[in-house]
């Protein structure tokens, strides 16, 4: 079932109507997290980061729009749904509402909240590993409206097909500044020896749960050292190890890129913390 406003639908509903300004504009955030045997994986974070995103594109922010009512909300999605009893996937979309002649109405937003059934609890590591490629068509902003996950994705979308066209299973995007950013679907992060490196958000990076929880488990690593950093696309090929953090899935692996073949060594250890500091949260 589809939570819609506190309204319950089936999935297939036509629920958005031909004026949102969802369709017209973009005019939209979303939230991605995992629901664990009842226990909201970093909740709080990624609570945060919403009401932050939404004060930063000027929506206005309902008074019971409080971490409990969220929560109490999703809680009953995924009973609607009948999946209490199974790791679930939870989205959140906050739609600013249109006002007359689809003029901005600051005052109100709608919510929608969807789930689905996770195959695994736990974060797997997928031993394999990614084949990418460079996206250079078009480049990211290197600005704060790029760190937030909103529904503006066309550079994302393109690159993907791009990926499917060429035999890649994901492409890295590079910014105005030819800085590798981020991949198709998470945050980069790139091994050299025993140097770990990930964009800064001043790059124009996703502002990823995932990533902040790594980067905390790395700067805990005696026999590493963290920097947020801008990357080279030469420095690519020069590195031991990269992987992309993805709120839902974790750590994904990239295997190879180009001719270079690339190791898991890190990922193994993060993946193994960050499941631990996951049941923790």
């Amino acid at each position: 079932m589809v939570n819609f406003n506190g309204s319950f639908f089936d999935p297939v509903s036509p629920i958005i109507n031909a004026n949102s300004r969802v369709l017209e504009f973009g005019d939209a955030l979303i939230e991605k997290l995992r629901v664990i045997n009842g226990a909201f994986m970093f909740w709080e974070a990624h609570y945060f980061r919403l009401m932050s995103s939404m004060r930063i594109l000027r929506m206005e922010i309902p008074m019971e729009f409080t971490m409990e009512f969220l929560e109490d909300a999703i809680r009953n999605t995924i009973s609607k749904s009948g999946l209490e009893n199974k790791p679930v996937a939870v989205t959140i979309i906050v739609v600013r509402r249109n006002g007359m002649d689809n003029t901005v109405n600051d005052t109100s937003v709608d919510y929608l909240i969807k789930v689905k059934p996770l195959d695994n609890p736990f974060f797997i590591l997928d031993e394999k590993g990614l084949k990418v490629e460079l996206f250079k068509d078009f480049y990211l902003n290197s600005d704060m409206l790029s760190n937030l996950n909103s529904n503006n994705k066309s550079i994302n979308v393109v690159a993907q097909i791009y990926a499917q066209e060429n035999g890649y299973d994901s492409c890295l995007l590079i910014n105005t500044n030819k800085h590798v950013v981020q991949a198709i679907a998470g945050n980069l992060f790139m091994i050299t020896a025993n140097h770990i490196k990930t964009p800064p958000l001043t790059d124009g990076c996703i502002d990823g749960i995932v990533r902040k929880q790594l980067i905390e488990l790395a700067m805990n690593l005696t026999d590493y050292q963290l920097e947020e950093t801008s990357i080279s696309p030469f420095e690519l090929q020069k590195a031991d190890e990269l992987f992309i953090a993805n709120d839902l899935t974790g750590i994904n692996s990239i295997g190879n890129y180009r001719k270079k073949v690339y190791t898991n060594e890190v990922a193994k250890i993060l993946v193994g913390q960050l499941n631990a500091k996951a049941r923790l949260a």
